[in-house]
């Protein structure tokens, strides 16, 4: 494949997002910030790098200086090695977001999942959890959507079966979201 094409088939991609999607999930991190809810973001592999990177720059890069008072809440459940590695070893790969879940999250927060399929168990067993426990949940998904784009309570889908397109395109569109969630803070009263 040529870059050319690579290119225009990301071009083609980004065209054919639903933009309602991307607009609703702007409208939950900002409704979820005046309700002082934590945003937890999980994903696997380099949807795990996506969800590092979006969490950080959810809870630093909406700050404005850092005597700032309130603050996007935001966590990636990927970035606790140590019980990761521990669950996965002990109790299964299976359920390491679900039992970080357990431990942290409460009734209106809400559980940012990425996954280019959508198929991850550990995303799933997690997603379930949190349906169950008024946790609201977004699936932000590749190829057909997978269980997760079934599951979840929103979703923002990114319609090829190409995981490298897909995970670049998530980027994307959470470097997009950080850009009107700024736009919105810059336009309303944020202390």
């Amino acid at each position: 494949m040529l870059f050319k094409e690579y290119i225009k088939n990301i071009n083609s991609t980004v065209g054919a997002l639903d933009e309602k999607q991307i607009t609703g999930f702007i409208n939950l991190i900002y409704n979820a910030y005046k309700q002082d809810k934590t945003l937890f973001v999980i994903g696997n592999g380099g949807s795990a790098a996506n969800a590092s990177h979006f969490a950080q720059d959810l809870a630093k890069g909406t700050r404005r200086n850092l005597e700032q008072a309130k603050r996007i809440k935001a966590l990636s459940l990927t970035d606790n090695i140590p019980f990761i590695t521990a669950l996965g070893n002990d109790n299964g790969y299976d359920t390491i977001f679900e039992q970080q879940l357990r431990t942290f999250a409460e009734p209106g927060d809400i559980l940012i999942c990425i996954s280019g399929s959508g198929n991850s168990p550990n995303i799933i067993k997690a997603v379930e959890w949190a349906n169950k426990n008024k946790i609201v949940t977004v699936g932000i998904t590749g190829f057909d959507g997978g269980e997760l784009m079934k599951l979840s309570n929103y979703s923002v889908h990114v319609p090829i079966n190409n995981m490298y397109i897909a995970e670049s395109i998530h980027s994307i569109i959470f470097h997009y979201v950080l850009t009107e969630v700024n736009k919105i803070f810059n336009e309303k009263e944020f202390d």
